[in-house]
């Protein structure tokens, strides 16, 4: 699909919602983050920004990046609404550059794209890591189709453990933590969905 399609799903989409995702964070981003004392922030396609949200709401200097101006109005809302300190950046993940070395966090949660371009925002995502700093990506896993519930259904945008960490551990200075896939329980089905999770930190 061309890049101006996806967008206007996309604007379409969250432009008759309230809340497309709803605003808790990710369980895994809040695993993986919470016990982290608080810095700068860097949420790559964060929709509405509900991760985002929630670390500025810790402390952190959340940035929240993401193509769809109706993700991050609504994004703005909330902010808004419980005084939350987030700066909002409308641009396609695919062509931002993120300042370099500026971030204790990065997110990519659920960016589902075909591998080159994952990898070019990966690449971007890395770039973007302080010293010590942390890179979660989290997205719905290729066997979630025939074993999981929910998610696209296309498998040449799904994750496998091994796609997220054959790009990272190309790149100097990160290092892998943590590579699998992960289990998480929806409303939808009994089963529960199945993601993959990365966790990489810079040297």
């Amino acid at each position: 699909m061309a890049r101006a399609e996806d967008r206007e799903l996309w604007e379409k989409r969250y432009g008759e919602a309230q809340s497309v995702w709803g605003w808790a964070p990710n369980r895994f981003v809040a695993e993986v983050l919470g016990p982290l004392p608080a810095g700068r922030a860097l949420d790559l396609a964060a929709g509405e920004g509900r991760n985002a949200l929630w670390l500025a709401d810790l402390g952190w200097r959340a940035t929240a990046v993401d193509f769809a101006e109706n993700a991050l109005a609504r994004g703005r809302e909330q902010a808004e609404e419980h005084g939350l300190d987030v700066r909002w950046i409308h641009a396609d993940v695919l062509d931002y550059q993120p300042q370099v070395g500026a971030h204790d966090a990065v997110v990519i949660a659920y960016l589902h794209l075909p591998a080159d371009d994952l990898a070019t925002v990966l690449r971007s995502a890395a770039k973007a890591l302080a010293p010590g700093g942390t890179l979660v990506v989290v997205g719905h896993d290729v066997t979630n189709i025939a074993d999981g519930v929910g998610g696209p259904q296309n498998p040449d945008i799904l994750y496998t453990p091994g796609l997220v960490t054959e790009t990272l551990e190309q790149l100097k200075g990160l290092t892998v933590a943590r590579a699998e896939r992960v289990h998480r329980q929806t409303d939808r089905a009994p089963q529960p969905a199945i993601d993959t999770l990365v966790v990489a930190r810079a040297g």
